[in-house]
Parts: C-alpha cells; structure tokens; sequence
C-alpha cells in the first residue's frame, strides 16, 4: 500500500474518461452537416449540440453521456468536435468547411513569419464569432463552451510554414518577438472568452471538462517535429509564463513522442495536465512528472483493430503504468465512422473495472487488484 501525490488544482472523480468522435462519424450517424453554419449561426450552434447530445445519450447514456440533451444551451463553439482553426482564420489563413470533416486550415504561406496580433480582432472571422456570441446572448442571455485556440507553433506553421522552422536558426529574436505576439493573440482571445462562459479548454480536449477547475490547455500538437532545445529556447517561457497566470496549467501533445519532453515538462513547476499522445512512454512521464494529472489518450486510427480483451488490457496498462488513480484519465478522441458502439463501451467498461478494483482507505492509498483480468 503507497501513498500517492495529489494536486490541489486537480480536482475530479477517479479515472475520468471521455471520448470524441471525428466529424465523420457525426455525418454517418447522426446526418450533422459541418458547414460554416454549424460552427457560425446561433440557433443551428444550439439546436445540432443538442441533437449530438442526443446521439450520445441513445448510444452511451449508461456511461453519463448526453446529460444535456434535453437543454437548449448557447454554446460558443464546437464541443464535441477537437479542431483548431479560427485564430489561425483570424490572423490570415483561409478555412475550408465540409461536410463530414474539421474545418481545414489553408497555410497562408507566409515567407516570413508576422502575427498582425491586433489586426487579428478587427478581421472578418473575429468578427463572424462576435456576431454569433450577440446572437446567442441576445436569446438566452449567457453563452457556454468554448473554442479550440490551437497553440503558438501550430499557428505560426498555419502562417509560414517550414520557414518557421528556418527562422529558428535565421533570425531566432524575430521568431521570439513573433511567437509572444501569437500568444498575445491566443491569450487575449481565450481570457476574454473564458470570462463569460466559465471555460477555455472543453473544445481541446473533453475530459478537462471532469476536473473542476477550468483547465488552461495548450495545444503543442506540432512540437513533435522540432528538438527539445527549440522547445525550451523558443517556446517553454511562454508556458512558464502562462503557467504562473493560469492554474490549472496544461499542454496537449497528441504526438506519440511526449516522453521526449519528460525533462522539459518537468521545469514547468506549475504542469497541472499534460494530454499524453498515443506511443507515450507513461512510466517516463510520470518518473518526471510526479504531482501532474496525465490524460491517456489511445489511439483513434487503430483502436477499431483490437479485441475487446485486447483494448482492456492495453488501458489497464497505461493506467498502472501511470502509477496515481487520482492524477490520471483516459480519453480517445477524433473516431472516425468505422468505429463501434462496442468499442466505446469497453472503453467506459474497462475504466469501470479499474476503479472497482481500486481499494481506497483512510489514508488516501490505493493498489490495483493482481486480478485485474
């Protein structure tokens, strides 16, 4: 029996898991057509949550999905979904909507890297959103939910490109200069937003939404594609910073390398969250990372491939691997329309058992049965 870490910025019940679909699976099923309008006109924002909500209640309402079906709810954005494309929109890039799929970021192939941060609010995508939260307040009166704000280097690669990459070496205090402009842009985007609607971070990831303090989540999907120097050069005082501002602090990394980041991380004194990319070594993270809540994502493409049995065993791995119930979650997120009912179920099912099989005493300790299986 061992006493585990806790953390005083992460609050949930053990094990909290979630799941989202790609909007593929939204199309087949469901008939929800992701055009501009689903993301920009207030009463189809309102009415296709709803019917989402639905959908997921019909299929998965034993596991606590669809709570809110039956409530007409003024939500700023896409919840359900896992996208980031207005502030790359709102700072330059064109953005295609089809039908069954996330908006598509056209790279603005900028050769040279310049966030217009205050031309940013003046643009027309800004103010297309501001025009659909008045919509929606004038209705209901509030607004709710959230939008996903992407992260600096995924924005800065949606406006230059490779030539970003260049930059690193070519002009490293321009680059500097330019990514805090981009961060002023998220910053002042998310801050203002999350002040009316109580969150910042739901469309990044929906398991933030079981931990009872908002969660401020970065998106460093790209990271996986530069060196763990430019990171912490480049990149790392802009977490310190924000950090120090907003707690509980968190990154995305979707990339199936974050372990290659376990020492970097760990210098962020104040990561609450870290979302672990399919691939990641979760012993390593958590040899780094002791008081961080890690959020195990599987993995979207192959998870159709497993037994039952097979996917049972792999969850109860990463969790044990992950080592603390409390600082620990499961999600997986963008499945596509082959997935099965079934295989959702044995996510929730398997989590289930887990925390069953959690004996918890007095002192706050724990151990996983020997007889997991």
């Amino acid at each position: 029996m061992i006493k585990y870490n806790k953390n005083a910025y992460i609050k949930s019940d053990i094990l909290p898991v979630d799941i989202v679909f790609h909007p593929s699976w939204w199309n087949k099923h469901a008939g929800i057509i992701f055009d501009e309008d689903f993301y920009y006109h207030p009463f189809k924002r309102v009415e296709v949550e709803r019917r989402m909500e639905k959908e997921l209640y019909e299929r998965f309402g034993k596991w606590g999905l669809g709570q809110e079906r039956d409530k007409n709810l003024p939500v700023t954005g896409a919840v359900h979904n896992a996208a980031g494309y207005l502030l790359s929109e709102m700072l330059g890039c064109q953005v295609e909507y089809k039908g069954d799929s996330a908006p598509q970021v056209i790279p603005e192939g900028m050769e040279e890297l310049k966030a217009d941060a205050e031309g940013a609010f003046r643009s027309k995508a800004f103010k297309r959103f501001e025009n659909l939260l008045d919509g929606l307040k004038a209705k209901y009166g509030y607004i709710t939910g959230d939008v996903n704000w992407g992260g600096v280097l995924n924005i800065a690669m949606d406006l230059a490109g490779e030539n970003v990459f260049m930059d690193f070496y070519t002009n490293p205090e321009k680059t500097k200069e330019q990514f805090r402009a981009i961060a002023g842009v998220i910053e002042k985007f998310v801050t203002g937003l999350s002040k009316e609607t109580g969150t910042s971070s739901v469309s990044v990831n929906r398991n933030v939404s079981h931990i009872e303090k908002p969660v401020f989540l970065h998106s460093e999907c790209s990271h996986t594609m530069i060196a763990t120097e430019q990171y912490e050069e480049f990149l790392l005082p802009i977490d310190l910073e924000w950090s120090k501002k907003y707690r509980p602090f968190g990154i995305h990394y979707c990339g199936n390398d974050p372990h290659r980041y376990a020492a970097s991380f760990a210098k962020i004194k104040n990561l609450d969250f870290l979302d672990v990319g399919w691939g990641g070594d979760v012993k390593e993270l958590r040899k780094h990372l002791p008081h961080t809540f890690l959020n195990i994502r599987l993995d979207p493409v192959s998870i159709s491939n497993y037994t039952n049995r097979e996917l049972e065993k792999i969850i109860i791995q990463l969790v044990e691997d992950s080592g603390n119930p409390y600082l620990t979650g499961v999600c997986c997120i963008n499945m596509d329309d082959k997935v099965e009912d079934l295989t959702i179920n044995t996510i929730f099912m398997a989590v289930e058992n887990l925390r069953e099989r959690i004996e918890i005493n007095s002192d706050i300790r724990y151990r996983i049965s020997s007889s997991s299986i």
